[in-house]
């Protein structure tokens, strides 16, 4: 059985490793604050989260076939978390069964526990296929209506029946029957365990003399302490077979439940989330993905996840036109939204390619086959190296794994040395990338870098500004327009040193 909710045809891998860049995407797109919402306090749920949002898909049709699920799952949300806990509760209850199957255990061990385990699985099995019967119209997605017919069709009434009938016999009330053949020296060899025969005849006939079919049997004397262990002995060869057929039935049926919780685990993340984000009236909405390689992007309403996360309340959203774009300059006034705007940009793609709704109000985009981020960092406190040289070191590090159709995310890159020199070392960089085809988003106040760009009048080219009203009010929006001289730094020295107020916007629009 498989469930098949992830992929429309293989499982999902919980164990897959995560890309180089791991580390940098969770600092500098804050992803901490996302998984923290997605997860609640529950491990499982954030590792896998975790996982599924760093291991983006890279074909629009996967994309689209998790975004169906998870509209079921949103429409249906009762019934998902019903499904999940009777997942949880059967993993859970299926530990508390002493012992596992092990090699080195007896055979009579293994059994014994292997009979627990799929009693209790079937239970379980049997609230899953209910599940089905019960809700299964309410669900229109291709990966949730095959899912419940495999249900259905895999779990019916019969076998289950079967499988509780198998389960009583090897609980050998009546005894064991195993038959056996004799070879050279009478030792016995193909011990094999039989089905016992099914009594028909009427308690009269059993009881009356002359009545009883003729056997050979034998009693081990008290005193004997070395039969007992030799009828054992020929016990558990008897049933070695079996019991490992058993056990093996019960890892296979753990193994269908402990892949199922995993790849619900990220759709309730996704529950999680949405929960979070509408309480403080945040939308979100199912972006469209293109295909590789067609380098555009637009969006309206877009807002940075992990901001509206932590103030518990809306923020600034974005609207732009990216297509045919490969670089977006972004420039503008300090403290403006800029960096805010960048990480809202990263998110997104993140959360579009692991089939999720994204936080805006609209959103498409062309899907990579990496996301990279360049943001600035602190000084090193070991005095190792400059800023300007660890840049430069993170950013060979990262040429190392960027392919075409790769999306960079710099923030105020090489900016540790003058502007000239920045400025220089800034369009090398970016105009290498866009002959490899990576597109590049660039916030930066570098206005010799901003301008080189903005005099070529490059078709493939957008330039975005942080907007400031005249009297230095920040909106926090981010609108088209010609490179900005300043980034207004005179509007904080005012603020800080002669008292003046710095005006403003509200996170939350009018």
């Amino acid at each position: 059985m498989k469930a098949l909710l992830m992929f429309r045809d293989r499982d999902f891998d919980p164990q897959a490793k995560l890309p180089p860049n791991e580390q940098a995407l969770t600092q500098d797109l804050e992803l901490d604050v996302l998984l923290g919402a997605m997860g609640r306090d529950d491990k499982f749920l954030l590792e896998v989260a975790r996982k599924t949002i760093l291991s983006p898909l890279v074909e629009p049709d996967q994309i689209l076939y998790r975004q169906s699920i998870l509209k079921d799952c949103l429409k249906n949300p009762a019934v998902v978390r019903r499904i999940y806990n009777i997942v949880v509760e059967a993993l859970t209850e299926e530990r508390k069964i002493w012992g596992w199957y092990d090699r080195g255990d007896s055979p009579d061990r293994v059994l014994s526990r292997a009979v627990r385990v799929l009693e209790l699985l079937a239970g379980k099995l049997e609230a899953l296929r209910l599940v089905a019967d019960e809700a299964s119209g309410g669900f229109e997605s291709e990966g949730f209506q095959n899912f419940f017919a495999m249900l259905k069709e895999e779990l019916s009434d019969d076998y289950l029946a079967s499988i509780r009938g198998h389960l009583r016999r090897l609980e050998f009330r009546d005894g064991t029957l195993i038959s056996a053949r004799l070879q050279k020296a009478n030792k016995g060899t193909d011990y094999t365990l039989r089905k016992q025969p099914i009594k028909k005849r009427g308690w009269m006939s059993r009881i009356l003399p002359g009545n009883q079919p003729r056997q050979y049997s034998f009693t081990l004397d008290e005193r004997d302490e070395q039969g007992p262990r030799y009828l054992g002995e020929i016990r558990e060869r008897g049933i070695n077979s079996v019991s490992n057929a058993l056990a093996q039935s019960a890892e296979h049926i753990l193994g269908f439940f402990n892949l199922l919780r995993a790849e619900l685990a990220f759709y309730l993340a996704c529950l999680n989330l949405q929960e979070q984000l509408a309480k403080g009236g945040e939308p979100t909405s199912f972006p469209v993905p293109l295909a590789l390689g067609q380098h555009s992007e637009s969006f309206a309403g877009l807002y940075d996840a992990c901001l509206a996360l932590k103030l518990g309340q809306r923020v600034v959203g974005s609207e732009a036109d990216a297509t045919d774009k490969d670089l977006i300059v972004i420039t503008g006034a300090n403290r403006g939204g800029k960096s805010t705007f960048l990480r809202s940009v990263g998110v997104a793609q993140l959360m579009m390619q692991c089939g999720a709704f994204v936080p805006a109000d609209s959103f498409s985009s062309d899907v990579c086959l990496g996301l990279f981020t360049h943001f600035k960092r602190q000084e090193d406190p070991t005095m190792r190296s400059g800023k300007l040289d660890e840049e430069l070191s993170r950013m060979s590090e990262m040429v190392d794994h960027l392919t075409p159709n790769c999306i960079v995310l710099f923030n105020e890159s090489f900016s540790a040395t003058n502007e000239r020199e920045g400025s220089e070392i800034a369009r090398q960089v970016v105009s290498a990338l866009l002959k490899r085809g990576i597109k590049v988003f660039f916030v930066t106040h570098q206005y010799e870098f901003a301008r080189s760009f903005y005099e070529r009048k490059m078709r493939n080219a957008l330039f975005l500004l942080a907007e400031r009203k005249a009297d230095g009010e920040r909106t926090f929006k981010i609108i088209e327009g010609e490179p900005s001289q300043t980034s207004f730094g005179k509007d904080i020295y005012d603020r800080i040193f002669q008292k003046k107020p710095l005006s403003v916007a509200s996170a939350a629009p009018s």
